[in-house]
């Protein structure tokens, strides 16, 4: 298998929406990485997972929005970690399975900011490439001399899975914030009752 560099997008996705989908597209147009991988989180260690559908469901969903797209793929790598999912563990175990392919770690802004709150932090940030997507409110001043850190301007959308959650238990329409066909599946399935 050839050498490719992989962006890692980790989130719960819950439900993935179209400014996760804008986002990942932004840095795989305009990074030199060759894809970008939706790596689904069964349960950040930082937030409470009650809300959470099933794993298998929001990688279903993921792969629904981004069918056809060459640079873009879903990973279930941490279904089969240990439960909480850190971040260190998932990139020692890809480096594992995959030792010719090169890693980076996508991230907003606003997780960056909570970056020293993570398992072995100062091994992520000399050892991976971390790609920060800029949100607002949450500005980075990378220290220039660390290569490691790429900050990025990427189109931003004023999307959260919690909002869409609480309009689908409201029984408001979510068209327009998920692509269609993840909307349809959310309610032909009542992922969200």
């Amino acid at each position: 298998m050839r050498f490719m560099k992989i962006g890692l997008y980790f989130g719960s996705f819950n439900p993935v929406h179209n400014g996760h989908l804008i986002i990942a597209n932004h840095i795989a147009n305009y990074t030199s990485l060759d894809r970008i991988w939706f790596v689904i989180s069964p349960q950040n260690p930082l937030k409470k997972s009650a809300s959470l559908i099933n794993e298998n469901h929001r990688k279903h969903l993921i792969d629904l929005a981004i069918d056809g797209e060459k640079k873009l793929r879903t990973s279930n790598v941490e279904f089969k970690l240990p439960k909480p999912s850190y971040t260190i563990d998932t990139l020692t175990h890809l480096k594992d399975l995959y030792p010719q392919h090169e890693f980076s770690i996508i991230m907003g802004s606003d997780s960056f900011g909570n970056i020293k709150k993570w398992k072995n932090y100062q091994i992520l940030l000399k050892n991976y490439e971390i790609i920060i997507y800029q949100r607002p409110g949450f500005l980075v001043n990378a220290d220039k001399t660390n290569s490691t850190i790429k900050i990025i301007d990427a189109p931003l959308l004023q999307i959260s899975s919690t909002h869409i959650r609480d309009m689908l238990r409201k029984k408001k329409s979510i068209r327009f914030l998920v692509p269609d066909i993840v909307k349809e599946e959310i309610e032909a399935r009542q992922y969200y009752g």
